[in-house]
């Protein structure tokens, strides 16, 4: 039987930007909380020594599940959360170990793994993009051949697109190939290489025209609830994937996006997920939604801070409350529409300042502008990078009035990067 009593227990990579949206949630619902993380010493010197940490070795999720077992001897753990792709599948591993309801092991293994997610919803008959999986050893030039185009290539390893590139034709398949490898190869000394050799695969996909969406969700008891679906109005055709603005709600005709939610709920029984949150990525083909991706997690960065739900809720509210198995009367997100612009990087650099900060923020309907990356830090952009260099809010009376705020907001952003004065390597 689950504990009735005991703490929640957030796992989070220590590059994650939302520790203290969920650590205000916990908070403002009296819920315990305990940390886990792969460099706790880090989270200290963001939350202060009184908070409760535990260390752990995310680079080995059935060792984590141990240590979290171990923890909970002597403090009882009631929920487990995951914020990202890497803690879905320890968060599954140490709920089954505790007796918490959540995702089986297998399930969220699945749905990290890009290749085996594919296949499971292409076995149960839903539409997902041709793929083919590659080892990076092989001859690019030969796998050129074989492509149909235009295709898209993919680290298995990585999220927020880096290192996923569009393709059109046998040479850019093999420039796009070289490249994946090299951001691969050089960022092998950040971690150790992986047990299941997905650090040394590449994913190539038919790529799907269309507008993408993006879906929020609760699984509860398997059944989904969609907390709200996303348009994203800028066009991700490639030949890089940098996601700019998302605004919810959604556009696009109500049939289109029931067949969106249809989609997604069958997919996350075909990946076997039961529990907890989904993060869903679709495109919208001319035969109707495509499944890019269903994530055993809620959306990243500061991107949750678009939603309100019930009597206010945030979504970090919403995730404790219902791991933690407090009453959730309504999840129905609140009437205004809201969106979020992920500010590009548009060259690669070292960030000297930001001009027009308080412009951006007195745009009409323009809710909060954050800065995430810290003066005098080199920014990466896309398909290298794997960050942002900020967030702009906005909510307004119509998804196209947030839309046009977001813009306008940006338009007012002057980013000052400069060239470092020694590189190591070409820039991106």
């Amino acid at each position: 039987m689950p504990n009735r009593d005991g703490a929640l227990l957030l796992l989070v990579p220590t590059t994650s930007y939302r520790l203290d949206d969920f650590r205000a949630a916990t908070r403002r619902l009296g819920v315990p909380l305990v940390v886990g993380s792969d460099r706790c010493h880090r989270i200290e010197d963001a939350f202060g020594p009184e908070q409760d940490l535990l260390s752990l070795d995310y680079r080995r999720p059935t060792r984590a599940a141990e240590q979290i077992a171990a923890a909970a001897r002597d403090r009882p753990i009631r929920a487990i959360v995951p914020a990202s792709d890497s803690t879905a599948v320890i968060a599954a591993l140490a709920a089954e170990r505790l007796g918490l309801p959540y995702n089986p092991p297998d399930a969220a293994r699945r749905a990290g793994d890009k290749h085996a997610s594919r296949v499971a919803l292409r076995d149960a008959g839903l539409p997902v993009p041709p793929f083919a999986l590659h080892d990076l050893d092989a001859d690019p030039e030969a796998a050129a051949r074989a492509a149909a185009y235009p295709c898209v290539l993919k680290p298995l390893i990585f999220s927020a697109s880096r290192g996923v590139i569009r393709a059109d034709e046998p040479a850019g398949f093999v420039a796009a190939w070289r490249r994946v490898a090299a951001l691969l190869a050089s960022t092998r000394a950040e971690r150790r290489a992986r047990e299941d050799g997905a650090d040394r695969r590449i994913l190539v996909e038919g790529f799907v025209p269309g507008a993408e969406i993006a879906l929020e969700g609760l699984l509860r008891g398997g059944a989904l609830e969609v907390l709200a679906l996303f348009d994203k109005p800028d066009p991700l055709d490639g030949p890089y994937f940098e996601e700019t603005i998302y605004v919810t709600p959604s556009r696009h005709p109500a049939e289109v996006q029931a067949e969106a939610a249809r989609v997604i709920a069958a997919g996350a029984r075909a990946l076997g997920l039961v529990e907890g949150p989904i993060h869903a990525e679709l495109r919208l083909s001319p035969a109707g939604p495509v499944i890019l991706e269903i994530a055993a997690r809620s959306i990243g960065g500061l991107c949750s801070r678009t939603l309100r739900f019930g009597a206010g809720l945030t979504l970090e509210e919403v995730l404790v409350a219902h791991a933690m198995g407090l009453p959730l009367e309504s999840l129905r997100r609140e009437a205004r529409a809201s969106g979020v612009m992920m500010l590009p990087i548009p060259r690669r650099g070292i960030l000297r300042g930001v001009a027009g900060v308080e412009a951006a923020r007195a745009v009409p309907g323009v809710e909060d502008v954050v800065i995430t990356v810290p003066e005098g830090h080199e920014v990466v952009p896309l398909p290298e990078g794997d960050s942002y260099l900020g967030f702009v809010f906005a909510k307004g009376e119509a998804p196209a009035q947030v839309e046009r705020a977001l813009r306008d907001a940006h338009a007012r952003l002057v980013f000052d990067i400069r060239a470092p004065l020694f590189t190591g390597s070409p820039t991106a």
